[in-house]
Formats: C-alpha cells, structure tokens, sequence
C-alpha cells in the first residue's frame, strides 16, 4: 500500500506535507533548479512551517529532505552577497540561518534529515543540528567554503560538537573535498546510510517508528540531548533529574509496566506500545 501524503501548507521555495496516520510531517526543499540552496524566502518559510507543525501535537517526528538531485547546495552565495552589502551586522543578530540551526536544536519535535545528491555548506551545518540524519551511501557532504574565501561558519562550531575527532573535522574544513554518505556513516556525523533507492524507504521507517511512541519522552530525550552536550557530566546528570520530574508532570513513565514486561516476554520487543502514546 502506497504512502498518502497531504500537502498542508505550500510555498514556492518549500512544501510542508503529512504522512497520513503516522504523526510523521516532511519539509521539502523546493529550489530544485538551484539545488536547493538556502535563500531568504526558503528560510523564512522553514520557519513558518515548524510553526504549522508545533500547533499540532500529533505531529511527533519532522523529515526534511531536498526536491530534485540534492538535499541542499548550501547557502545560495547572491544571498550571501545581499548580507554583505547590506553591511556588517552586530555580532548579538545573528542571521536567519544561524537563527534556524538554533531552533531546529531546539524545537520540541524528532528531526529527521534525509540527505541525498549533495549536502555542502551552510546544509552541512543544519544536517549536524538535526537530530538524527540518514544519507544516501553515494551522497556528496562537504565544506567548500575554504575554496572561496571563507571558514565554514556553522558547519565547523557543530561539527566540533558533533563528537567528530578534530582531526577528521579540520581534514574536511580545509581540504574542502567531499565525503560520501557511507563515509559519514563511518565517522558517525550521520545516523546512517542506505543505497540511493532504498533512501526514503530506511527514513520514512524510522521515522513512524519513532512517532508512535509518546510525544512526551521523545521530548524530553531531546532536552536530554541538545542541552546535555553543552554541559559538564555533573551538569548533565543534574538536568536528567530535572527532565525526571518534569516528565512525571507529563505521563506516568511506570504506568503501564506490567503491559510492558508482558510484551517483552523475557526478550526485547520494540513493538511495545503505550495505550496513551
């Protein structure tokens, strides 16, 4: 049976669907004819379509992914260009892309890339700030800002974070070569990797997996995450007794655990599901 996708809401640079009965909503970059490269307008719609997705809690896990050959060629350099002529802004504004990195760390749904074609640039950046990422085993993922005259901003900062050894970050930054996706499998900076044709088939499974469960841990082990790289161990450790409590307001974790023990029959059973998920 085929997947049913409802378009919720259309832009021209990007399209915001739903998978119908699976909590699972789709970003698509539309700029195909650019290979998807970041500009004003794509940005501000991203924006506009977390909002759509926020106002309905049904929606638990977002995939994003690129219309046409690529997932994104990075920012689109004229765009660039109209920041820069427009002057040097203060260094506390940060830009709409920046600002978008920040709120997909942030934003309280599971957040899926699924990466095809290529994934350069100022896309390598947002890739990192998903929470997980799956690429097609021949994708192209890469820094090309050296070439030009740049540094990677976003893409190095959290590529740093991403547990990446430094030395294999700064061979990507500088030689500005790109990896394929199953390399960045190998080095762990993407979940994992698939054959081009089996791509969204592998994404899309993970994905309704994910989203049947209950909406609230999976929040909550976000925070875990996204908060918790930025601390100390001890500071991390207090922060899960903070999440501990802050879920009990949220659900019973221990509500239905003879149903769970029952399910897993001595073993481990990942079909287990909530009767309030």
């Amino acid at each position: 049976m085929a997947d049913t996708w409802t378009i919720l809401k259309e832009w021209p640079e990007l399209v915001l669907d739903r998978l119908e009965d699976a909590g699972v909503a789709r970003i698509t970059l539309n700029r195909p004819e650019k290979r998807n490269a970041l500009n004003g307008p794509l940005v501000e719609a991203f924006f506009e379509s977390l909002e759509l997705v926020r106002a309905d809690r049904e929606l638990k896990v977002v995939v994003t992914r690129g219309a046409g050959k690529a997932y994104s060629s990075g920012m689109d350099l004229h765009y660039l260009r109209e920041i820069s002529e427009a002057g040097v802004p203060d260094w506390d504004r940060p830009t709409n892309s920046i600002r978008l990195a920040e709120a997909l760390r942030k934003f309280p749904r599971i957040m899926i890339a699924q990466v095809h074609g290529y994934c350069l640039g100022g896309a390598f950046g947002l890739l990192n700030c998903h929470d997980l990422a799956f690429a097609a085993e021949d994708c192209q993922i890469g820094m090309p800002e050296i070439l030009r005259g740049s540094f990677g901003q976003l893409v190095g900062s959290t590529l740093l974070h991403s547990g990446l050894p430094v030395k294999k970050m700064a061979y990507i930054q500088l030689v500005g070569r790109n990896i394929t996706g199953k390399e960045a499998d190998a080095l762990g900076i993407v979940s994992g990797s698939a054959p081009a044709e089996t791509l969204e088939e592998t994404t899309l499974s993970v994905a309704r997996e994910i989203a049947s469960r209950h909406l609230a841990p999976l929040e909550h082990a976000k925070i875990q995450v996204q908060m918790g790289r930025d601390l100390t161990v001890s500071q991390s450790i207090q922060l899960d007794q903070l999440l501990g409590q802050r879920l009990r307001r949220a659900m019973d974790p221990f509500g239905d655990v003879d149903a769970y023990l029952k399910s897993q029959k001595g073993g481990t059973n990942a079909g287990f599901k909530r009767e309030d998920a």
